[in-house]
């Protein structure tokens, strides 16, 4: 299967290479996604932004990591899960049934909850949501800059499952595949 080429840190030239410099240093590592993106810097970039942005934002990397694992599941994307999954419980602090049950948009953490409610109502209509829905949305507990977050994490991974799908990105993380 063709797929996008791998963009090696030490072959990289421009804004590429620097890209995946800063990647290498923040991570220690440099994920075959962000490699994968570094195709195009303008790609790379808006991820490393977007991602960075959102991180900065009122939403708790553990509720970010639950978001990422459900819109992964919903999307069918095993990069994603083996990434989210590696992340959420090695470093956001997310344990193993924290991870598998935010796949199935379950969490025991209210707002946790509240955010994948809304994450899997947008990711299974396609951005739609119903007035209802949001108010349900803020009667759990979610402020409206907590909606836009979860829009903002719906989208930002929506991004990242699509090109490691299109892209055919091998998995470079404990592998976790899909439940059907």
């Amino acid at each position: 299967m063709s797929g996008l080429p791998l963009i090696q840190p030490e072959t990289a030239t421009g804004q590429a290479a620097d890209l995946l410099a800063a990647v290498q240093k923040a991570l220690g590592v440099t994920p075959n996604m962000t490699k994968a993106m570094a195709n195009s810097p303008a790609v790379l970039k808006a991820y490393l932004e977007f991602s960075g942005t959102l991180g900065g934002g009122s939403l708790t990397a553990a509720v970010r990591e639950r978001i990422a694992l459900l819109v992964a599941q919903e999307n069918g994307c095993d990069y994603c899960l083996s990434a989210h999954t590696y992340i959420g419980t090695k470093l956001a602090g997310l344990s193993q049934d924290e991870a598998t049950a935010a796949r199935k948009g379950e969490a025991d953490d209210s707002q946790a909850a509240a955010a994948l409610i809304l994450a899997t109502v947008l990711v299974r209509n396609q951005g739609t949501v119903t007035d209802e829905q949001l108010t349900a949305a803020r009667q759990a507990g979610l402020s409206d800059g907590e909606i836009a977050e979860v829009v903002a994490n719906v989208a930002l991974n929506v991004f990242t499952n699509y090109l490691n799908k299109a892209g055919r990105v091998a998995i470079d993380w404990p592998v976790v595949t899909h439940e059907h």
